[in-house]
């Protein structure tokens, strides 16, 4: 299915688009409940205090875009009933816990532009993307307050070294949580 916007047409995603990371992830505290453990390193972010989120979201998509081949990105929106998916009337898929995503094929400046606001808040990133190639995947639970990634070594280093990111690695089995941060 196909859907309009901006004056063209974007792919919706089905199940077999997210049959890499459907049943994949572990319930539990750790970076493997929101990404699959197949990544070579895995970091948690968020935005730092004094940041705007724009900058913060533009800082992590270009870090993203420097580390990736030009290519289509997967950009899932968490149907909450309460926050902007960008087409709600497309169809849903069912991951992690059974929650309903919309997905749709699209690229780095439809993720920092389409949504108007999320469940964490101001900002526009998808609550789950990734490249079509799968070299990484960033993923934020609706109950957390920060972002998951796993990827390249590489990627993470950049992430981590980039002041307006706010990332820290952490281990497969690593609690996820910020130590800045408190669970709700």
């Amino acid at each position: 299915m196909d859907v309009s916007k901006d004056g063209r047409s974007w792919r919706i995603g089905t199940d077999r688009d997210v049959a890499w990371l459907a049943g994949q992830t572990t319930p539990g505290l750790s970076v493997t409940t929101a990404i699959p453990p197949v990544f070579d390193a895995y970091a948690t972010f968020y935005p730092p205090d004094h940041v705007s989120i724009e900058a913060h979201e533009r800082a992590v998509v270009d870090e993203l875009i420097a580390h990736t081949p030009d290519q289509a990105w997967w950009l899932g929106y968490l149907d909450t009933g309460a926050h902007d998916i960008v087409f709600p009337f497309a169809p849903r898929l069912s991951l992690y816990m059974d929650w309903p995503y919309l997905l749709v094929e699209a690229g780095p400046e439809q993720a920092l532009t389409w949504r108007t606001g999320h469940m964490r808040g101001e900002g526009a990133l998808p609550d789950l993307f990734f490249p079509a190639d799968h070299s990484w995947l960033v993923s934020a639970l609706w109950d957390d307050a920060w972002t998951d990634i796993g990827g390249a070594a590489g990627l993470i280093r950049a992430l981590e070294s980039n002041p307006l990111v706010n990332a820290r690695r952490v281990g497969p089995d690593e609690d996820a949580l910020p130590p800045e941060l408190t669970r709700d």
